[in-house]
């Protein structure tokens, strides 16, 4: 990590803690929906956005601001490094209310042409036709290619740290230092690299995170978070134009409470994570398959992942093996569940066990087979989403018994 950095888990650990109701250690779950003042002069004024949270400890209605929300979207930008965040009730939730804060009708976006699927459908069909507001999708490892996508009307930059499902993995400085060339802002979804990477200390303008991934660690919660400048997130709880206050992705204050008692131990699972997927990826690699993770030599984003990331929070716990064919990747993921024990086919990632998937016929599927194949995801590749449970030599015979069952080596 370089110097001038500062490490995501000590500004998380200097963070101002909130105890709970009774002197409590764990901060109290306000479950709330709306809140009274003592003077009936006070809230006019909390209406007219002379108090918050922030001015005299106000609170007005659940939509607005709720404080257990709140204290962990204190945590949150300690992690990332911003001024403020807030938190919502996906990630698709937050990517949505963020761009639709930056863009109006006519507006444009270029965007990573490897997006996860659900925020392609978001800017390649929903908000053309819902908001007329168009996207144009760029391979984000051609600065120049990107460079020439903008346009006039162009607000937004979008891209994803290390892009889903193919771990490339974005020069976030350049990327930055194109967007506001042009008057724009960059936006970058963090979801696969907690800790691992700071993109707001590299230039980006606003970090979006599907909670429900890493961060939360147990696959039993859907949140979103943005983090960003005090103004900016401010904007989004505006009365009359706040996405967040007025499309309503409201975080119910228990998945907060949840999520903040499990930050404190997110970098301990972030290396963990990273290390046994390490150990594979070589060992997979050195027996001759294709193999794609950024921790490795052979990955064409190797020095730039070096450059950007923090140290000692590795290269994440997601890696890629192409099997050329869909049925070889479904039979091999199939014979990882039901014959090794090995993980369960399922999406997401950041969950305590493996999870498995084919991208292209899962996560990716909105993509068309046109766009698939721009974006470099191969109907066999296998998406493994590596967990911390067992031994790394009893995962490992695993994975071994699975290549011999399946002829895959």
């Amino acid at each position: 990590m370089s110097e001038s950095r500062i490490d995501p888990i000590e500004a998380l650990a200097n963070a101002r803690h909130e105890f709970g109701e009774h002197g409590g250690v764990n901060m109290s779950i306000e479950t709330s929906t709306t809140f009274t003042v003592l003077n009936a002069d006070t809230m006019p004024e909390v209406f007219q956005g002379e108090h918050g949270p922030d001015q005299g400890g106000c609170y007005l209605y659940g939509r607005h601001y709720n404080p257990t929300v709140y204290a962990l979207g204190k945590q949150l930008a300690a992690v990332e490094g911003s001024e403020s965040a807030y938190c919502t009730a996906s990630g698709l939730g937050a990517i949505s209310a963020a761009v639709l804060q930056m863009c109006n009708t006519g507006d444009h976006i270029v965007s990573s042409d490897t997006i996860y699927g659900g925020t392609f459908a978001l800017f390649n069909d929903f908000f053309p036709a819902k908001m007329g507001i168009n996207t144009s999708f760029v391979d984000m490892s051609d600065l120049e290619a990107v460079d020439k996508a903008f346009i006039d009307k162009t607000k937004v930059l979008y891209v994803e740290t290390m892009s889903n499902p193919t771990l490339r993995v974005a020069d976030i400085p350049a990327l930055a230092k194109i967007a506001h060339k042009h008057g724009a802002r960059l936006i970058v979804d963090n979801t696969f690299c907690p800790l691992m990477v700071s993109p707001l200390a590299l230039g980006a303008d606003v970090v979006v995170h599907s909670l429900t991934k890493y961060i939360n660690g147990a696959s039993d919660s859907i949140a979103g978070a943005i983090c960003g400048d005090g103004e900016f997130v401010g904007s989004l709880m505006d009365l009359h134009l706040g996405s967040l206050m007025l499309l309503g992705p409201t975080m119910d204050p228990r998945v907060a409470s949840n999520i903040s008692m499990r930050l404190p131990h997110l970098g301990l699972r972030m290396i963990e994570h990273s290390r046994r997927a390490l150990y594979f990826a070589e060992k997979l690699e050195a027996m001759g398959l294709d193999v794609t993770y950024p921790g490795l030599k052979s990955h064409p984003d190797y020095a730039l992942f070096k450059r950007v990331s923090n140290e000692p929070y590795g290269a994440g716990g997601i890696f890629c093996i192409d099997l050329g064919t869909a049925e070889k990747g479904n039979r091999f993921i199939d014979t990882l569940q039901n014959d090794c024990n090995f993980g369960f086919m399922a999406v997401s990632l950041g969950y305590f066990d493996t999870l498995l998937s084919c991208s292209a016929s899962s996560t990716s599927s909105e993509l068309s087979d046109e766009d698939l194949e721009k974006a470099g995801i191969k109907p066999g590749l296998v998406r493994i989403a590596l967990g911390y449970t067992g031994t790394l030599e009893q995962r490992w015979k695993q994975m071994e018994q699975a290549m011999n069952i399946t002829g895959t080596v």
